[in-house]
């Protein structure tokens, strides 16, 4: 496959030594469980919202679903200034992503067919720390072809696509699945086993069945029977609780209510994508909207899909006047470049919008990582980090209390040396380099495979 030259960077240039090397471990199932995970949403996905969403305090995040197909008649393209990866097809980039949320994101394949799905995975593979199979999504953009919630329909090509992801893929990259409940607890049971004896590391479920749309209420009480069913399995798998999460608090309760590992959040983190925190901020408007306006022109993210995602965003209203929201979404509404919005956005400093997200993420891989404390039964909830605990203990002179973790960040475990630094390294010809400015050290382009080469890989 062919591949366009890298622009080239002066050797002079600041900007190549200041970006951090991203090191990071293998996901293992345990990262997936005691966490709040973003959805996969297509439009709204887009890679800024991905980025404060983990910025916020999501463990993972799911890219939005792509289908097979498209992904392989792209072209992988490093914008060496600002290390965004795309793969752009022949009007666009089909997908986008960044290095540095390589450790946590998890890129959803929409197939029907094993070999292709495995051709997709390849393409991408070097980028994305798992692979996740949309066996759930109901729009016919997704059933049309036998992909989404019509492999519910068809078990054999849904659990031969998994089986086929797995043994293609290395052991450091993950396969998950998505699915929906089938109309019967006994159907969803079966299907769920099969699906475990893939080899999959986590499961998430959407508590509707595929005929249920978003404003009928999710089947929430059916999920503790195929959680114990999973654990009973004995495979370590993660299960994943989808539908109506609202936001961290609400994700507690989901936890007690399911037993669910973990919890994914879709609507509320498309009208908000700081709902994984604690305290997420209110008065978008002022305190959110521009940033990601700012964030978004500095990663040249497309300004119809900046549009599109600041006019989904909402939330509560506290200090902001009417005068000051209406201007903003006024000028949202009619803007038609980023220029359009310099008296909102102004000045444009998208690069420090940016290094607070890197700060953040890179503070999780220190050894005291941030890490939420367990709900206890009083109806307030006290959270704090690890390492502010530690701090009370050491001022007070007491001894430490050994608490069960909850609501982690990963990634967390004790991965196996052999493939701890692989999703770095050139496994193949068709692997690109990390980014100059992530090594610190320019690099020349990849040569471009030989035909036989890419059939070869593509096989």
């Amino acid at each position: 496959m062919s591949r366009r030259a890298h622009s080239s960077s002066p050797p002079s240039s600041p900007r190549l030594a200041k970006r951090p090397r991203l090191d990071f471990e293998p996901l293992t199932s345990e990262d997936y469980k005691n966490g709040i995970v973003l959805a996969p949403m297509v439009r709204s996905g887009a890679l800024p919202t991905r980025l404060y969403a983990l910025k916020h305090g999501a463990s993972l995040v799911w890219g939005p679903e792509t289908i097979d197909k498209a992904i392989l008649h792209t072209t992988r393209e490093v914008d060496p200034s600002t290390g965004v990866i795309s793969y752009v097809g022949k009007t666009k980039a089909i997908f986008t992503t960044h290095p540095i949320e390589k450790p946590y994101l998890i890129y959803q394949i929409g197939s029907s067919d094993p070999e292709t799905a495995v051709q997709a995975a390849k393409m991408v593979m070097q980028d994305v720390a798992g692979f996740d199979l949309n066996c759930g999504c109901p729009k016919p953009f997704s059933t049309h072809a036998g992909m989404g919630a019509a492999l519910l329909s068809n078990p054999d090509l849904l659990c031969s696509i998994l089986t086929s992801l797995r043994e293609a893929m290395p052991p450091e990259i993950s396969i998950s699945a998505k699915i929906r409940l089938l109309p019967t607890q006994e159907e969803t049971l079966k299907l769920v086993e099969r699906i475990i004896d893939t080899g999959v590391s986590a499961l998430t479920v959407h508590c509707r069945t595929r005929s249920m749309r978003k404003r009928e209420p999710v089947l929430i009480e059916r999920l503790r029977e195929i959680v114990e069913f999973v654990e009973r399995l004995g495979r370590g798998v993660a299960v994943i609780e989808n539908g109506d999460c609202e936001g961290f608090e609400d994700a507690l309760r989901i936890r007690q209510v399911t037993g669910a590992h973990s919890v994914m959040i879709a609507t509320a983190a498309e009208a908000n994508p700081t709902c994984f925190s604690p305290t997420p901020l209110v008065d978008l408007e002022k305190t959110f909207i521009p940033a990601y306006i700012r964030l978004c022109k500095h990663l040249n993210n497309h300004w119809s899909s900046t549009k599109f995602c600041t006019s989904q965003f909402k939330g509560p209203h506290v200090t902001a006047s009417k005068a000051d929201l209406k201007a903003i979404r006024d000028a949202i509404q009619h803007a038609k470049c980023y220029e359009d919005m310099d008296a909102h956005a102004v000045p444009w400093t998208g690069e420090e919008e940016f290094q607070e997200i890197v700060n953040v993420l890179e503070s999780r891989r220190r050894p005291y990582a941030p890490l939420l404390l367990p709900p206890t039964n009083s109806t307030t909830e006290t959270f704090e980090t690890q390492s502010q605990q530690d701090e009370m203990q050491i001022s007070q002179n007491t001894t430490p209390v050994e608490v069960d973790d909850d609501l982690k960040t990963p990634p967390i475990g004790t991965p196996d040396p052999s493939v701890l630094r692989a999703p770095l390294m050139p496994a193949n010809e068709l692997r690109m380099p990390m980014p100059a400015f992530i090594t610190g050290e320019l690099t020349t382009p990849t040569p471009t495979p030989s035909a036989s080469q890419s059939t070869m890989f593509l096989v």
